[in-house]
Order: structure tokens, then C-alpha cells, then sequence
């Protein structure tokens, strides 16, 4: 019999040595598959990211915040961030959500709240701009006395410096692509050609992008609902009053109950009492609820025609720069129209010139096939006489030239082309 090893006997050294060699190239495993697994988190945009938070008194920090945190700091669902994610590119973008506002101006890309602005970390200019201006106005007691709220008031300076900037590079694109077509119409070359191409596919792009922000201001002042969800302020202002008020009845009615208990009160009277106080409190609350909504739709109205004012004034600017873009986009069609009618111009002198040589060939085979047929050998009186063949020669230069004449009338007579 096979002696059995003891069950809860000392193991052997190698095993041991092994099984926790092996354990550590497993854990070493999980630990190296866990780090690539949150470094393609971090590329893909679930890891944190660098934000710059503004508050209402221009004082400015970096911090780390991933998703999740400015989601339940800003009450936004997960798509609204998606518009900020740098390694996707969106249209711009302006969303006025409850207790924010999500702005995607090209590369500007930020929360706006009631007391704070978070902005997306990025070395580009147009952040770096609009963070030390935000900054700078919000440090200025003169730009506090503004009758803006913040919100507005960072919204504004966004709409701005994305408006000048599409207007620079518009006025930019003007300076470069005027000198170019005048110089195409002149001289019509590969060169110019090719660089005029580059700069009409520079023009699309820079329409479109101008169109979207346009597109995007028009379709905020046409909607009064979202407008008025921009206001975050009148908002934030109003749920602290009802908290206010809340806690203020909810006083009142426990200072009543301890009277109420400290009182005898038969059971019929409190019965009828608490429904009157019921009916009161039912009352109260309806009246407050409708004093509130006229309140609140009155005041909605003044801030939508506020915002609708300033948002007025930045869409004549870009609707001014989608004209320029406009009138340089027309001037390249033009352009292009004189050229093909120069092109074509030059078609039908070379097609003039083509005919005039077919006719002339066909005129001057026909001499030589006269001249061929009398070089031929055969025996004829003609050649009895040595002057008659200059007389062949003669007569059919003649013919020739009288059918090339009468060829060319005939295209004058028939308008083909000018004579």
C-alpha cells in the first residue's frame, strides 16, 4: 500500500518557491495590465484632466477634475461633456442646462455657473487670452457694477474674442487671396492655379466655421425657453429664497404645535382645526406659487430680452463676417468666369486657326495629287509640248487658291467667325 502524505503537513521548499514566484508574476501581470488598461483610459478621456476654475472675484487655479466629479458639481449628463472633449472635434456649441452652461466655442471650451467658470486647460492662444481677460474684467470694480450677472458677463467674453478671431482670420484670408486672383487673371499658370486652390479650400472651412457660430446665435435667440435657462443667477437667487421660505413655515408650524400641546383641545376642535389650518396652509402655498410664476415670468422676460440684446449684438458681428466671406467667395467666382471666358476666348482662336489650316491642306493635297498624277509614267501628247505642264501647274494654283477664297466668303457670309 501507497503511503498517504499528511494532510496539513509542512509543504516543500520549492513548491513554496515556486508558487510564490508565481505569484508574483501574476501580480506583476495584473499590475502591469492594470496600468496600460488606466493609461487607454486616460488617451481615450475617462482620466482626469487639467481644468482652470475662474470665480466671480477673477481669482484663478488649475485643478485635476475627471467626469464624474464635474458632473455632480455641475448637475450635467455625460453627453454635454463629450462637447469638451478635445480628442473629438464638434461644432460649436452653447447649451443652457439647469445649474450651468456648457460653452464650445472652437477652441474655448468651458463650464459656466452662477459663481464659477471651468475652464478647459489648454496652451492655446484663445484660452490664454480668455482666461487673463476674464480674470482682468472681473478684478474691475467698474466691470462689477455692470448690470450683467457672471454668467453673462463670461459668456460675452467668449462670444468676443471667438468673433475677432474668426473676424482676423477672415481679414487675413482677404489680404492673401486679393493679390493672388488679380494676379491669376493677368497670367493663368499652374502656380497660381494651385495656390488659388489652397486658399478656396481655406475659405470653405473658415465659412463653415463661421456659419456654425452664427447658425448657433440665431437659434438661441429664437428659442425664448432656452434663453431663459441661461440665467443661472435668477435662478440660483430664487431656490435660496424658497429655501428661506421653507424653513420659515416650517418654524412657524412647529411653534405652533408646542402651543398646541401645551393647551387641552377637545377632539372635535382639533379635528376642525387642523383641517382649517390645512385649508390655510393649501391656500398660502397656491398664492405664494402663483405670486412666485408671475414674479419669475416677469423677471424671465427682462433677462431674455437682456440676453437677447447681447447675444443681438454678437450676431451682427459674425453675420458681418460670414459677408465678407461671402463677397470674397463671389469675387472667386468672378474671377474664375473671366478666366473661363479668356480660356474660351483663346478656344475658339485656336479653332479658327484649325480651320483655316484644314482647308489649306486640303487644298494643297488636291494640288499635289495633281502634280502626282503628271509625274507618273505613262505616254501622253502633252508631254509633246515642255511648256504645257507649267500651264498644268498654273491653272491648278489657281483653282486652288479660288476655292480657298470662295471657302473663306463663305465662313464670313455664315458669321462662323470674323474675318
Amino acid at each position: 500500500m501507497e503511503e498517504s502524505q499528511p494532510l496539513y503537513g509542512p509543504p516543500n521548499l520549492t513548491e513554496s518557491a515556486s508558487a510564490h514566484s508565481s505569484e508574483r508574476f501574476h501580480s506583476n501581470g495584473n499590475r502591469s495590465r492594470g496600468s496600460s488598461i488606466t493609461a487607454g483610459l486616460k488617451k481615450r478621456g475617462h482620466g482626469s484632466r487639467s481644468w482652470i476654475k475662474i470665480d466671480k472675484n477673477g481669482n484663478s487655479k488649475t485643478l485635476e477634475l475627471d467626469k464624474a466629479t464635474i458632473m455632480r458639481h455641475c448637475s450635467l449628463p455625460a453627453r454635454d461633456l463629450r462637447l469638451l472633449d478635445p480628442l473629438f472635434i464638434y461644432p460649436s456649441t452653447i447649451l443652457g442646462r439647469e445649474r450651468a452652461i456648457v460653452v464650445s466655442l472652437e477652441q474655448i471650451r468651458c463650464i459656466i455657473t452662477a459663481d464659477e467658470v471651468i475652464l478647459m486647460n489648454s496652451l492655446d492662444g484663445s484660452v490664454v487670452k480668455y482666461k487673463s481677460e476674464l480674470c482682468k474684467r472681473l478684478q474691475i470694480k467698474k466691470y462689477k457694477a455692470e448690470d450683467l450677472p457672471f454668467e453673462f458677463r463670461a459668456l460675452e467674453l467668449a462670444l468676443e474674442l471667438i468673433c475677432m478671431s474668426l473676424d482676423a482670420q477672415v481679414y487675413e484670408l482677404e489680404m492673401e487671396m486679393y493679390p493672388v486672383l488679380d494676379e491669376l487673371t493677368t497670367s493663368v499658370s499652374t502656380l497660381n492655379l494651385e495656390r488659388v486652390r489652397r486658399l478656396k479650400g481655406h475659405l470653405l472651412a473658415l465659412t463653415q466655421r463661421v456659419q456654425k457660430v452664427r447658425d448657433e446665435i440665431e437659434h438661441l435667440m429664437d428659442d425664448d425657453g432656452d434663453m431663459a435657462e441661461m440665467y443661472l443667477t435668477e435662478k440660483k437667487q430664487r431656490s435660496e429664497a424658497g429655501l428661506i421660505d421653507v424653513c420659515i413655515q416650517t418654524h412657524t408650524s412647529g411653534g405652533a404645535r408646542e402651543v398646541s400641546k401645551s393647551a387641552p383641545v377637545s377632539p372635535v376642535e382639533s379635528s376642525t382645526s387642523g383641517s382649517q389650518k390645512l385649508q390655510r396652509a393649501f391656500s398660502s402655498i397656491v398664492s405664494l406659487s402663483k405670486h412666485g410664476s408671475l414674479i419669475s415670468s416677469s423677471d424671465a422676460g427682462e433677462n431674455i430680452e437682456q440676453l437677447e440684446m447681447l447675444l443681438e449684438a454678437y450676431f451682427i458681428v459674425s453675420d458681418n463676417t460670414h459677408s465678407k466671406l461671402s463677397t470674397l467667395k463671389e469675387y472667386i467666382d468672378d474671377t474664375e468666369d473671366l478666366i473661363n471666358i479668356k480660356l474660351g476666348n483663346v478656344q475658339n482662336q485656336l479653332i479658327q486657326f484649325q480651320l483655316l489650316l484644314t482647308a489649306a491642306t486640303f487644298l494643297a493635297t488636291i494640288y499635289a495629287s495633281v502634280t502626282a498624277v503628271f509625274g507618273m509614267n505613262f505616254a501622253d501628247s502633252i508631254f509633246d509640248h515642255p511648256s504645257a505642264f507649267n500651264w498644268v501647274l498654273v491653272i491648278t494654283g489657281s483653282a486652288c487658291g479660288l476655292l480657298y477664297f470662295s471657302f473663306l466668303f463663305y465662313l464670313r457670309r455664315r458669321k462662323v467667325f470674323p474675318l
